[in-house]
């Protein structure tokens, strides 16, 4: 794609792995978390990969998508299976600037437009004989994700550019309606298929390929930190994945502790018990509701599980399932319900959802437009115990389901990382932030949501 400089074309202050880092000295977890992140001008590409053929990207022990990485120096993130879901997500992105010598013709292209081809070729590969197979010519799809502030790029005014691309390549080029987003979709995401024979369908690959490097998103930043990583789901929440985490699938205890209203807890327990029995059913986590504990007008419900790192959470999806019958709920002027909902954190991991000079809180507040508070001792209810600190979420439904997963989901990491003990460093380690994104499918990731909030069925 040389020949085809952008505006875009300068290196940002987004390294990749492989950028000088100051010879044998030891990394600042916030310097890598930084260098692995998603810069406003990277190329950024998210390549669906069918399930049955992702051993041909990450090969024996990773060693396949290590040797991509650093073939290309460009970074590459397989997201995790989402239940139901055929495909994975492959984010491969790096600087937009054009460093890496690409076909015949020796094109300069950036590293991440690079890796797209040798996974895309790679996957090619691996595809069996088709039925419809004519003339020894090899039929293929190829799906990619895009998000909606950068489909128009592929579109063109009135369809032009992507009618050029089909002429010019005589491959099939749609755009999908949101039906047929898989689950690993993000609910912002468009879905770019490609489909003809491999020759064609490279070359339009190509093309499109051009066009989105040429067009960042203004919002692939938050890709790896995201509700952007709130997968659609059929209504109930399937926890985060977290590959090759360096975690052991050893269990351990992971509890949670929410503030409910008193005038709440019919709701939470429904009629003979029937709606919790539900939940802790659905979810497999235990509820307990301590009313004994109660003073004033609040009583605690405390949700916990045995749970392994790398499996969905039961603790998490409990949580999510009772948010909207122990939150305090009030309606403004349009009619439209808010939510306010309080969960209790011990004071010694407080620290991992304010960040380095609230940079965490700040940002989970920009991403789900929420307000999330930790209050000042002054303000916590009676029932909170004396080491402990209360994080108040206030949002509309949708604000205050992501934000609830956001906390939670790093609550959770935190716990984790700490051997089941609190951290008092407030430290989110960077090897959670290598995986990424809250929520995502293997965080690098998987959700919980559906749009960011629990449809799934329960009682009245």
């Amino acid at each position: 794609m040389a020949g085809q400089k952008n505006d875009y074309g300068k290196r940002s202050h987004y390294q990749s792995d492989h950028a000088g880092n100051g010879g044998g000295k030891r990394r600042n977890p916030e310097d890598e978390r930084e260098s692995n992140a998603i810069g406003p001008d990277d190329t950024v590409y998210r390549y669906l990969c069918p399930n049955r053929k992702i051993g041909s990207i990450i090969g024996r022990g990773g060693d396949i998508v290590k040797q991509l990485r650093s073939e290309t120096q460009a970074k590459i993130r397989i997201n995790e299976t989402v239940p139901g879901c055929e495909e994975r997500v492959v984010i491969i992105y790096s600087s937009s600037e054009e460093t890496n010598s690409f076909g015949e013709n020796n094109d300069l292209v950036s590293p991440a437009q690079d890796a797209l081809f040798k996974v895309h070729d790679r996957i090619i590969a691996e595809e069996p004989p088709a039925d419809d197979q004519f003339d020894g010519i090899q039929l293929v799809t190829v799906r990619m994700l895009v998000p909606s502030d950068q489909i128009g790029c592929v579109i063109g005014k009135g369809g032009q550019v992507i009618q050029n691309i089909r002429t010019e390549t005589r491959a099939q080029i749609r755009i999908l309606s949101n039906e047929h987003l898989p689950r690993c979709a993000l609910t912002s995401d468009e879905l770019l298929q490609i489909s003809g024979d491999a020759i064609v369908v490279r070359k339009a690959l190509f093309h499109l390929a051009s066009r989105l490097h040429d067009n960042p998103s203004r919002s692939q930043h938050l890709l790896l930190s995201s509700s952007s990583n709130l997968y659609k789901t059929s209504g109930s929440y399937t926890g985060p994945m977290w590959p090759n985490s360096g975690l052991t699938g050893s269990a351990q205890d992971f509890s949670l502790r929410l503030v409910c209203p008193t005038e709440n807890i019919g709701s939470v327990i429904g009629k003979g018990g029937v709606i919790i029995k539900q939940i802790r059913q659905e979810s497999g986590a235990m509820i307990k509701v301590d009313s004994s504990a109660s003073e004033g007008d609040d009583c605690l419900i405390t949700v916990s599980a045995k749970e392994v790192f790398q499996e969905q959470s039961p603790t998490i999806d409990a949580v999510m399932r009772l948010q909207p019958r122990c939150s305090e709920k009030t309606e403004k002027d349009s009619g439209d319900s808010v939510l306010t909902t309080r969960l209790l954190v011990p004071s010694s991991r407080i620290g991992c959802l304010i960040g380095k000079g609230g940079a965490i809180i700040s940002e989970m507040r920009s991403l789900t437009r929420a307000s999330i508070r930790i209050l000042s001792k002054e303000n916590l209810p009676k029932v909170a115990a004396e080491d402990e600190e209360m994080v108040q979420i206030t949002g509309d439904t949708n604000a205050a389901s992501n934000a609830l997963l956001q906390v939670t989901t790093r609550l959770r990491a935190n716990a984790f990382e700490s051997g089941g003990h609190a951290s008092s460093s407030g430290r989110y380690d960077s090897e959670f932030d290598r995986y990424g994104s809250y929520g995502g499918s293997q965080m690098g990731g998987s959700g919980y949501g559906a749009y960011g909030a629990y449809t799934g069925h329960m009682k009245p």
